[in-house]
């Protein structure tokens, strides 16, 4: 423990313990009951960053903590903004994102006020997190801050919550030590589980390699890829592990878009065995199990929860890269494995891709979206996804060059998120080019934090995709036979909304046009918001001719 020093108040003692854990930034929007944190913060090495809606400051600490690995931390006060994070905190939850949450109360051992603006945040809270605690005493702080970032960043990672009442933030704490930060210790797969799973990956005949959101850390990447150089077994991804081995390898297959009936889902229809690597049942499923069918290896930091749609028949359960470091030193007969079928669906994903990826059509098709992002990004550009059928389309034919360069959500899946995350990123990578691809309804929940990143000074370009509609929702309906009805709106012309912020405004006026915009706004630097009319469509249709291709594949 460092050693103690001069009294100093509740509040100032919270901003010492952040400081111990690293933090760099603060996000969220303070109120009254907030206000001794804040000066103390004002003083402190943390940089606040204000934002226009407490939701978007949950969404960039929890983007801040998928990217670093270490917890992003936000602030609201009692109430209406501390009910405003619970968006945010099902988001870091079941998207496992590190994340501290910092909530302030009125005074709770006197009190003028009554119950106004009280609602019991620690209860509202515990669903949600891992940990969620009201600090009664000063001298709690230190401890209370450690086990909240050790929580929040073991595995499985997740969000936590303080609440500082404004009576306790003001007290002097006299005697008081801070506990230094240690990293996250991760434990080991038992001997026989590594073994055992060994002797399953030698007996089989076409073993496919899931690849989910839980390898997208830094120890586990590289002994991932070791894996699959040494045994040459084909991979595929779960949407939110997309990234983690590029998308231009070649024993790449695909991205799990869909839970069924795709061209990728022929693959895994014939593979007799799935090495499942960082997958669990919160993300969309990205293939079904069914009494019977394939057996499945769960390779995770914890043994899997068992669903009704995914129940492995054996767990590898221990740190994800230590357990790929020793499956590639022990395994030594390979080659006997059959993968030409897989590397014919892996052409017939390539051409699906391809498809309509120069489209002239206008308004734009998806594909040609993708297309023209993909070419306007650099391997090291990364694009922050909302939430929204254009999702899809990014999911199985953006091709990732290098990991963390595609953020999406596949867990709670919410609206909103896209543009916050893309602010995060830029903030962090200010040498890369960063853009937000949004739909219009996602983009409208929370576009007032284009003043934030204007005011930041950040260098992104805001993707609107402007169909007037809900349209992942309206897809369903017609999917689902119902009439066309109840979905769609009007929008703000956003150009002039853009502009309204201090950022660039502009409209894509023809296909042709959409690639040189995008480049002409990444020059210029600065945030720029455009105007994408688009065209869904083609969804329906191309979903059929999907099943069509499976049929005859099989």
């Amino acid at each position: 423990m460092s050693p103690s020093s001069s009294p100093v108040k509740t509040s100032e003692l919270l901003v010492k313990a952040l400081e111990g854990e690293g933090v760099r930034y603060v996000f969220g929007v303070p109120g009254e009951e907030n206000l001794d944190f804040l000066e103390a913060l004002r003083t402190s090495t943390i940089e606040f960053v204000l934002t226009r809606h407490e939701q978007a400051g949950a969404f960039m600490a929890a983007t801040y903590g998928r990217l670093t690995g270490r917890a992003g931390v936000c602030l609201a006060t009692l109430g209406p903004g501390a009910a405003n994070l619970v968006t945010g905190a099902a988001y870091a939850q079941l998207g496992a994102m590190p994340m501290v949450m910092i909530t302030g109360q009125k005074p709770i051992t006197r009190s003028k006020q009554g119950r106004f603006q009280i609602v019991d945040v620690v209860s509202m809270m515990r669903p949600l997190t891992k940990f969620t605690r009201q600090i009664v005493h000063g001298n709690t702080v230190p401890a209370l801050v450690r086990e909240c970032f050790r929580l929040s960043e073991e595995e499985r990672p997740g969000p936590v919550h303080l609440e500082l009442p404004e009576d306790i933030a003001g007290e002097v704490v006299e005697d008081w030590h801070l506990i230094p930060r240690r990293a996250p210790c991760l434990s080991c797969a038992s001997r026989a589980s590594v073994a055992k799973a060994a002797e399953m990956i030698e007996a089989a005949s076409s073993p496919l390699l899931l690849i989910g959101a839980g390898t997208n850390r830094k120890q586990v990447i590289e002994p991932l890829r070791a894996f699959v150089e040494k045994t040459g077994i084909p991979f595929f991804n779960t949407q939110m592990g997309k990234g983690v081995i590029g998308g231009a390898h070649p024993l790449y297959i695909g991205t799990a878009a869909l839970s069924d009936n795709d061209y990728l889902h022929c693959a895994i229809d014939r593979a007799d065995l799935v090495i499942n690597a960082g997958h669990d049942v919160v993300e969309k499923p990205p293939f079904f199990m069914r009494p019977g069918g394939k057996t499945v290896i769960h390779v995770n930091y914890s043994p899997a929860e068992v669903d009704t749609v995914y129940f492995p028949q054996h767990d590898v359960v221990g740190d994800i890269g230590n357990s790929f470091s020793r499956l590639t030193e022990r395994l030594s007969r390979t080659d006997h494995h059959d993968f030409s079928y897989f590397m014919k669906i892996r052409q017939e994903v390539l051409g699906h891709m391809a498809m309509d990826a120069d489209s002239n059509r206008f308004p734009l098709l998806p594909q040609r979206v993708v297309a023209d992002v993909r070419k306007v990004l650099p391997a090291d550009g990364i694009v922050a996804l909302d939430n929204g059928i254009f999702k899809i389309w990014f999911a199985r034919n953006y091709r990732t060059n290098r990991d963390n360069t595609i953020l999406l959500d596949n867990a709670l899946a919410t609206m909103g998120a896209g543009l916050p995350s893309a602010m995060v990123a830029a903030m962090l990578k200010p040498d890369r080019r960063v853009m937000a691809v949004c739909g219009d309804g996602g983009f409208m929940m929370n576009s007032q934090e284009m003043e934030t990143a204007v005011r930041l000074g950040l260098n992104l370009v805001v993707l609107v995709l402007r169909d007037n509609s809900y349209g992942m929702i309206r897809w369903k309906q017609a999917m689902d036979g119902y009439a066309d009805w109840g979905l769609e709106y009007g929008n703000p012309d956003f150009v002039l909304y853009g502009k309204a912020y201090g950022a660039g405004g502009h409209r894509v006026e023809s296909a042709d046009s959409f690639l040189p915009l995008m480049e002409r706004c990444f020059e210029e630097g600065g945030v720029h918001l455009i105007d994408v009319p688009v065209d869904y469509s083609e969804n329906q249709r191309v979903l059929i001719n999907e099943l069509a291709a499976r049929v005859c594949l099989l």
